[in-house]
């Protein structure tokens, strides 16, 4: 079967105009069509910069999708009794069966806020294995996420997010050697989507394990505006 994923950096959906409106990151997702959608940055009860809305959780409800979220850095307020919460968010039109998330704090002394969501989609009597996470600019930290990626995911697995890395580097090498960059393989042009309204910059990827093909992959530039980063989405047949 054929199914569309997307990974897609909101920026807590704080938009280019410098406005948080979520309304308009559920109109980019809705309009792609995609089934499956790893987002970074993503607020829950966070601050007031978002209103201290559960982002994930309201772009599930307003697009009638299953949703898991995977905090990547977690702390109290002394004036809320709410817990305060960034990281990694998925949206699925599949039922999510089970969901995992697991911090990056591998050097003592050093938290940086970075974490990984682990997810087991069901599609159509088969599963998925879905993975999202937004890795460190720190080259150690990156390197050590990179290794515990490596080691830890299964197939069929996607892997969705913001790497913080470029093409044909060492990092980019190192992931690309076990799993396929879709973009790569089957993408036209640079596949910038960082900054959004000047691309120019590709840090944005969709990996798989190579039991999956890849049918297609674009950038989705339907709103620039909506956040920092572009979405990109593959069309994959498992």
């Amino acid at each position: 079967m054929n199914i569309k994923v997307m990974t897609y950096n909101i920026h807590h959906g704080k938009g280019m105009d410098k406005q948080v409106d979520l309304k308009r990151i559920a109109k980019v997702i809705s309009s792609s069509e995609a089934d499956i959608i790893g987002l970074n940055e993503v607020d829950k009860t966070f601050s007031k910069r978002s209103d201290f809305i559960d982002q994930v959780q309201f772009l599930a409800k307003e697009l009638n999708l299953f949703y898991a979220y995977s905090p990547s850095l977690t702390r109290k307020s002394k004036n809320s009794t709410e817990i305060q919460q960034y990281g990694n968010g998925l949206l699925s039109r599949y039922p999510i069966m089970k969901d995992n998330h697991h911090l990056f704090n591998f050097i003592p002394g050093l938290i940086e806020g970075r974490s990984i969501l682990e997810a087991t989609i069901e599609l159509d009597q088969q599963f998925l294995n879905v993975y999202v996470t937004h890795l460190s600019l720190n080259p150690r930290l990156h390197r050590k996420q990179t290794e515990f990626i490596l080691e830890n995911t299964k197939e069929p697995g996607v892997i969705l997010g913001d790497w913080n890395m470029h093409p044909n580097t060492k990092k980019w090498k190192r992931v690309a050697g076990t799993y396929r960059d879709v973009w790569q393989e089957s993408g036209k042009g640079a596949g910038y989507t960082y900054p959004s309204t000047k691309p120019r910059a590709r840090i944005d990827y969709i990996f798989t394990t190579k039991d999956i093909d890849v049918e297609d992959i674009g950038v989705i530039e339907t709103n620039p505006i909506a956040s920092d980063h572009l979405p990109v989405m593959a069309t994959l047949s498992v």
